[in-house]
């Protein structure tokens, strides 16, 4: 039986990058004599230094994936004193990086995991979105980091959207006259509501343009002014009963909107730490 060839992977992360990149190659040799062996979680140079040993004595080839610069010359120095065959997978492409972007790399490890970390939070965060969109289920709003509530066309639902791709979880609730706001809602932080409120002239205004767009009468209740001053005075009493911060979204894009929330989001952060 032919014996295999070993491949020590060194990696400051989990080693995965470096394993796809070592197989890749060893599909060009027979791969299947290839036994890869990882070396995750690398942070010092005593972590290193058993590799090396074994390497030597095995006659092995090392693949790193190594960004932290001290230990990248560690493994150079030591692998060239020992005669063995040390391979940098990432140097090649960060040096055209750095020559295309004429930029320094941060020479921090982890990096790609956390990027991994923070898409996942944000896909999350929609899928929350979605599913406590529009006060369908208020058990969500214990849940959330913020809730937002506002009588029906002040955005909710393009607001809460938007803040779950910045990777808030958000819930929203419709403020109704004839509707009873959910239990839940006067059990949690009133730090975490943001009251959405919006003149009268401008209100008429998007809801004509939404029953025009439903094919409706231009004179159904939803956008009389009657209706529209019940439902805001409403809201307004609603939100000062609750004590929670009060934007008006007259003439704001959800944007301008979405940045003044998170602003006050991340200020109240910064004071808790």
């Amino acid at each position: 039986m032919e014996q295999k060839e070993i491949v020590h992977i060194i990696s400051d992360s989990v080693g995965e990058t470096a394993e796809f990149v070592v197989k890749a190659v060893a599909a060009q040799f027979n791969g299947g004599h290839i036994e890869i062996r990882r070396h995750p979680h690398v942070e010092e140079t005593d972590d290193i230094e058993p590799v090396i040993e074994t390497a030597k004595k095995q006659n092995a080839i090392i693949a790193y994936t190594i960004v932290v610069t001290p230990l990248k010359a560690y493994i150079d120095r030591r692998a060239s004193e020992e005669g063995i065959i040390a391979v940098d997978l990432m140097n090649p492409l960060m040096e055209a990086f750095m020559k295309k972007f004429h930029k320094e790399p941060y020479h921090r490890p982890k990096l790609m995991r956390k990027l991994d970390q923070e898409y996942f939070k944000k896909i999350e965060a929609i899928e929350f979105a979605v599913k406590y969109d529009d006060g369908r289920d208020p058990t969500g709003l214990k849940k959330a980091d913020i809730v937002l509530l506002g009588v029906s066309r002040t955005s909710k639902t393009p607001l809460s959207m938007y803040l779950a791709h910045h990777s808030f979880k958000v819930a929203n609730v419709p403020i109704v006259p004839e509707i009873a706001p959910p239990d839940e809602l006067f059990s949690i932080p009133r730090e975490k509501c943001v009251g959405l409120m919006i003149s009268p002239e401008k209100l008429n205004e998007i809801r004509r343009e939404r029953i025009k767009a439903m094919g409706l009468k231009s004179d159904a209740n939803y956008a009389s002014f009657e209706r529209i001053y019940e439902e805001l005075v409403y809201a307004e009493n609603l939100m000062r009963k609750l004590r929670c911060p009060v934007i008006d979204v007259s003439n704001k894009a959800v944007e301008e909107t979405a940045s003044l929330i998170i602003e006050m989001f991340k200020n109240r952060e910064e004071l808790l730490k």
